[in-house]
């Protein structure tokens, strides 16, 4: 049992899971545009997301980004190593069009971590913007990509399901902000430092009805979409209802990072009801 615990503790704190979430946005996004997956890119997203997502939580407090003295630190860093070498493999397997793209939110994620300049901040420390950061890179490798891989143009509908990732995952991420409340630096000003705890779950509450709203305002709608849609907003609004400044461990960690799962699956059920 102590065995199953250690195992489950690591693949939380791998990024696994969070790796999980991505590439079941991503498959949910190719369920909704109905389109063939791309499994390099599925792939690339994967082992890509654990490299990003270690970096972030153990690589920028290291020494030289580099060395960790933490046993189970290293351990972790070892299988970002190994995760670094597959998603490098994947990569070069993809067409050209998506180096671009995936290179631009790259990008974006290393200056989340690491300043341009010795003494300058990274952008997770400029007050309030790093939730929206977070947002704008999911959406882009959970929507962007696939429709960069299909040249899929951005119409009407396309910019609404746009809309719709980036809040679904600021919705997402309000109970780590809430969670992190009691470690995060003041100069983060994040949501609930800024407005406090109840605020900030009615604030999702706004956000998860704006998700559903807008399902109403697309050209093209099915009543599989409006149902898991709906389904979808009010598992986020129980989910912020039960989220607390004292959580358990698994909480935010593995219930909420789980959404996307749940998400896919209602969308692979409903396929043979609709």
């Amino acid at each position: 049992m102590r065995f199953l615990r250690q195992a489950f503790d690591f693949y939380l704190d791998a990024s696994i899971h969070v790796a999980l979430a991505v590439v079941t946005l991503y498959f949910s996004t190719l369920q909704i545009i109905e389109t063939s997956t791309n499994w390099q890119l599925a792939s690339f997203l994967f082992f890509g997301t654990i490299v990003c997502y270690n970096f972030i939580k153990y690589g920028v407090e290291a020494e030289k980004y580099l060395i960790v003295s933490n046993p189970y630190h290293k351990l972790i860093q070892g299988f970002s190593f190994l995760a670094f070498a597959f998603s490098a493999y994947f990569f070069l397997q993809l067409g050209y069009n998506l180096w671009f793209a995936i290179m631009t939110l790259l990008g974006v994620s290393v200056l989340y971590a690491i300043p341009l300049l010795p003494k300058a901040k990274n952008l997770r420390s400029l007050a309030g913007l790093k939730t929206f950061l977070v947002a704008l890179v999911w959406m882009g490798c959970t929507v962007v990509l696939p429709l960069v891989d299909n040249d899929i143009k951005v119409t009407w509908d396309i910019g609404i399901l746009l809309l719709q990732r980036f809040l679904l995952v600021l919705i997402l991420l309000l109970p780590f902000e809430i969670r992190d409340l009691k470690f995060d630096k003041p100069e983060l000003k994040t949501m609930p430092q800024r407005i406090g705890v109840e605020k900030t779950k009615t604030v999702g509450y706004v956000l998860t009805v704006f998700y559903a709203v807008l399902l109403f305002f697309k050209d093209s709608i099915s009543i599989k979409i409006i149902v898991i849609d709906l389904l979808l907003s009010l598992v986020l609004l129980v989910v912020l209802k039960k989220t607390t400044k004292e959580q358990t461990n698994y909480f935010s960690s593995f219930w909420v990072e789980g959404i996307p799962l749940l998400y896919l699956g209602i969308l692979v059920f409903t396929e043979k009801l609709f």
